[in-house]
C-alpha cells in the first residue's frame, strides 16, 4: 500500500527539479550570450587603435578634416589622426560590369597608425596608397596636385571577381563608364567577423581626397569655391605611454571638444560605460523576463512540500507528541527545498550550456556567432542560484507553517 504513495512523491520531485532546471536554463542562457555580447564589445574597443574618436551630424558632417587631423596632431599626448570618409560607390570590372562596393578615404599614415590588433593582422603592413600623409593630391585645399590612383581590395571582391595586386580596377559615383577613374590595385586585404550584422564585404580603402573629389566631397559652391573637405570620423590615437591612462584620455577628448565644439567627441571610456550600463540593463531585463519561470517552478516546489506534509501527518503528529523541538522540524522542510533547488539549479545551468553549444553550433548567420561568444560567468551563475536557493527556503515556510499548526490529537487519532 505505501510503495505507490511512495512511487507518487518521487515522481513529484522529479516534476519539482524538472520545472525549476527549465527556469534555470532560460537566464543561463540569456545572461551567458548578453554577456558574451558586451564582453566581445568590450575587447574590440580594448584592442582598437584609437581612444577618442569625432563624430557629426549629417552626411558627411565634419568638414575641413585635413586642417581639423593637423590641429588634433598638435595637441599633447596625441600619436595620430585618422579621418575616416565612407560611402557606396561602383567598381566596374573587366567586364563592363558594375560592382556597388563600400569606398573608405583614408589617410594612409593616420589610418595604419591608429589600427587595432584586428586590423593589423588583416592589412598589410605597408599601405600602398601612394602619398602617406595625402597632402600632394590635396594641395592646400585646392585638390590641384597629382592624385595617387592606388587602393587596396577586401578578399571577398578579389575573390569573387579575379582580382590581384597588379591589376586595375575602375571606380565610379555612378553608373557611368565614361565618369570611371581607372586605380592600381596595390594589396588586398581581410575581412574581419562581425557579431551582430552583415559585413560590407565588397571593399576598397584609397586615399581620402580621391573620395573626397569623385563623390563631390572636396569642394563645392558656385566653380568649386567652397572648401568642404568633408569625413565621416576622425579616430585619434594616443601616444603608447598613455594610450591606457583614463585621465589622460579624458584630457584629449576635453582638449579636442575645445577644437570643435559643434561637434561630438567620444572616448572609449564612454563608450565602455555605457555598454556596461546597458549589460546591467539588460540583465535586470532577462531576470524579470525569466521571473514567470522561476515563480512557477517555486510554487510547484511548495506544492510539493506541502503534500509532504499531508502525506507525514502522522510521523509529524508523533514528533510533535514526543517533543521534537519545531527548528528541526523546520530545518526537515527547509533541507528538503533545498535539496529540490540544488538539484534544479544544476540541472538548469546545465541545460543552460547545453542549448548555447546546440545554437553555436547548428543555428544560423548571427544566433550561431552569439552564441559562440557566450561567456559562463561563474560568478553570475552563482549569484544566480543562491538566489533561488534563498527563495526555496522561504518557500519552505508554508509547509512548515502547516506542519506545525497540526492539531496532535486529531493527528494521532
Amino acid at each position: 500500500m505505501r510503495r505507490r504513495p511512495l512511487r507518487h512523491r518521487q515522481f513529484q520531485r522529479v516534476l519539482a527539479v524538472a520545472a525549476l532546471a527549465t527556469a534555470v536554463a532560460l537566464p543561463v542562457l540569456l545572461l551567458s550570450v548578453g554577456g558574451g555580447v558586451a564582453q566581445h564589445e568590450l575587447a574590440a574597443l580594448a584592442s582598437s587603435g584609437y581612444q577618442v574618436s569625432v563624430s557629426a551630424a549629417g552626411l558627411h558632417g565634419i568638414a575641413d578634416a585635413h586642417r581639423l587631423t593637423r590641429a588634433i596632431d598638435r595637441l599633447p599626448n596625441v600619436g595620430a589622426a585618422s579621418p575616416i570618409l565612407s560611402e557606396a560607390v561602383d567598381a566596374v570590372t573587366a567586364g563592363g560590369s558594375f560592382v556597388p562596393v563600400l569606398a573608405e578615404g583614408v589617410i594612409p599614415s593616420a589610418f595604419a597608425a591608429t589600427e587595432g590588433s584586428t586590423e593589423r593582422a588583416l592589412f598589410p603592413p605597408n599601405l600602398a596608397l601612394g602619398d602617406p600623409a595625402d597632402v600632394v593630391h590635396f594641395a592646400n585645399g585646392s585638390y590641384a596636385g597629382t592624385a595617387s590612383n592606388e587602393l587596396l581590395i577586401s578578399s571577398p571582391l578579389a575573390n569573387a571577381h579575379g582580382l590581384r595586386a597588379g591589376m586595375q580596377l575602375a571606380l565610379a559615383s555612378t553608373p557611368n563608364a565614361s565618369a570611371a577613374v581607372a586605380y592600381n590595385i596595390t594589396g588586398i586585404f581581410g575581412v574581419p567577423p562581425t557579431l551582430l550584422g552583415p559585413t560590407a564585404a565588397f571593399a576598397v580603402v584609397l586615399p581620402l581626397s580621391n573620395l573626397q573629389v569623385m563623390i563631390g566631397s572636396a569642394r563645392g559652391g558656385t566653380n568649386g569655391s567652397l572648401l568642404l573637405d568633408e569625413a565621416d570620423t576622425v579616430q585619434v590615437g594616443l601616444l603608447p605611454a598613455v594610450a591606457s591612462d583614463p585621465a589622460t584620455i579624458r584630457a584629449v577628448a576635453s582638449s579636442i571638444g575645445a577644437l570643435v565644439p559643434y561637434y561630438g567627441v567620444s572616448s572609449q571610456l564612454e563608450e565602455a560605460n555605457s555598454i556596461r550600463a546597458a549589460q546591467g540593463v539588460l540583465n535586470g531585463f532577462y531576470l524579470a523576463l525569466s521571473s514567470v519561470g522561476l515563480v512557477v517552478g517555486l510554487v510547484f516546489l511548495t506544492l510539493v512540500l506541502v503534500r509532504k506534509v499531508e502525506t507525514e501527518r502522522p510521523v509529524i503528529g508523533v514528533q510533535r507528541a514526543i517533543g521534537v523541538p519545531a527548528r528541526l522540524i523546520a530545518g526537515s522542510m527547509a533541507r528538503e527545498g533545498l535539496v529540490l533547488a540544488l538539484s534544479g539549479v544544476i540541472c538548469g545551468v546545465a541545460l543552460g550550456v547545453v542549448l548555447v553549444a546546440i545554437l553555436a553550433r547548428f543555428a544560423a548567420g548571427s544566433v550561431a556567432t552569439v552564441a559562440s561568444d557566450a561567456v559562463f560567468d561563474p560568478a553570475t551563475l552563482a549569484l544566480l542560484g543562491l538566489s533561488i536557493l534563498g527563495l526555496a527556503a522561504l518557500s519552505s515556510l508554508l509547509p512548515t507553517r502547516l506542519a506545525l499548526r497540526l492539531s496532535i490529537p486529531e493527528v494521532l487519532r
